[in-house]
């Protein structure tokens, strides 16, 4: 009887412990083998379990497990089917127009560095989402991905359909002459090889995520541009129920240091992602000093425009970029 009461007391313990445990829910569309997984899905699942205890845990969806329509990915978190999801603010971009500003040509040079931007601004950043930020950072320049044309000049962009990542992008692209249009990245690849799009302006590392060096037989680099933001959020009503030692070990487990290694993979698989585009017989374009300040004159209109216009939080473009670039 004694062996039995403690058994019983030994399960009663475990049971309490599980029960006590919080397992939460993160959504991401892509595959588990994207490079997001590996520098920032898992890093805080692990920091996580390992500050905790084991007493927080994350259970990954990916794939669309819990939502097969990229764009939705903030709706879903706001609804409560995912207590933390990955999202590109640019499909929304009218939600987040200052978090999506880091796309603003010559904003930034490498994924480190916007990411650094977009933290410069991160007060202003943080009230646009009504949820808890866990990371925010950006990846690599875009560069210009083409199967029938390659892009060597200005004139070769003209009345071509481009997939842009932002709405903040489409000014921009439009006054190369270009036609922009902005469709989720799950099916990019599809549209360049049927024709769909005539190019894709996306990061360099796309070549190797969504194997755009499969459709491409040229890629671009040097157009103006710069990184695409990314977050990882937390429902706001879940952090909210949390105890504070609980945020106390979501906080430590978030933060910049996380965006940091977002950023930093980000920039490692670009020079990668055209490495590897370049063995497979993809032709890489650097436009010359000379056709890049071409570029950057025809669409200094555009940018006057953005600079004077009211971007959000009474903030105008060159607010932003004042911010961003910590003048």
């Amino acid at each position: 009887m004694k062996l039995f009461g403690a058994l019983a007391i030994s399960l009663a313990v475990v049971a309490a412990s599980a029960a006590s445990a919080k397992d939460l829910s993160l959504s991401y569309f892509m595959g588990p083998k994207h490079p997001m997984n590996a520098a920032v899905f898992t890093p805080f699942a692990d920091k996580l379990a390992e500050v905790s205890g084991g007493e927080m845990t994350v259970t990954q969806f990916a794939g669309g497990a819990l939502n097969s329509a990229p764009p939705k990915q903030y709706s879903i978190l706001l609804d409560g089917v995912a207590d933390i999801a990955f999202h590109l603010p640019g499909y929304t971009a009218q939600l987040f127009p200052i978090a999506t500003s880091v796309t603003t040509p010559n904003m930034c040079d490498t994924a480190v560095e916007c990411t650094e931007a977009m933290w410069r601004a991160y007060d202003v950043i943080e009230k646009e989402f009504d949820a808890k930020i866990l990371a925010l950072w950006a990846n690599s320049p875009q560069v210009l991905f083409s199967k029938d044309t390659a892009i060597r000049t200005l004139e070769d962009l003209s009345g071509k359909i481009v997939r842009v990542t932002s709405a903040q992008d489409i000014p921009f692209t439009e006054a190369l002459g270009a036609s922009a249009v902005s469709q989720p990245v799950s099916v990019i690849n599809q549209n360049l090889a049927n024709g769909v799009v005539d190019v894709i302006s996306i990061d360099p590392s796309a070549a190797l995520s969504f194997k755009l060096h499969e459709p491409s037989n040229y890629i671009t680099v040097g157009v103006p541009g710069a990184g695409s933001a990314f977050v990882l959020l937390m429902n706001k009503g879940v952090y909210g129920a949390l105890s504070d030692q609980e945020k106390a070990w979501v906080d430590e487990a978030s933060g910049k240091w996380l965006s940091m290694e977002g950023a930093k993979k980000y920039d490692a698989i670009a020079e990668r992602a055209l490495e590897v585009s370049a063995q497979n017989g993809v032709e890489i374009i650097t436009l010359s000093p000379e056709e890049s300040a071409r570029w950057d004159e025809t669409i200094q209109p555009a940018m006057e425009t953005w600079l004077a216009s009211e971007v959000g939080q009474g903030l105008t473009g060159a607010d932003v970029t004042k911010l961003m670039k910590g003048e």
